[in-house]
């Protein structure tokens, strides 16, 4: 029972974790990766030939 309640208790502070550092909406790492790609694909776009 023990070993149960750790397990919940630990996906529980991953799921925290993850919504804090990852898909945090203006901080997060996705939003940094969304930021850059829409600047590199601008820049991109913006090449002429």
């Amino acid at each position: 029972m023990r070993n149960i309640l750790i397990t919940v208790m630990m996906l529980i502070v991953v799921a925290l974790m993850f919504n804090t550092i990852i898909a945090q909406d203006n901080t997060g790492t996705k939003a940094r990766i969304e930021t850059h790609g829409d600047t590199a694909n601008t820049t991109l776009g913006n090449m002429q030939p």
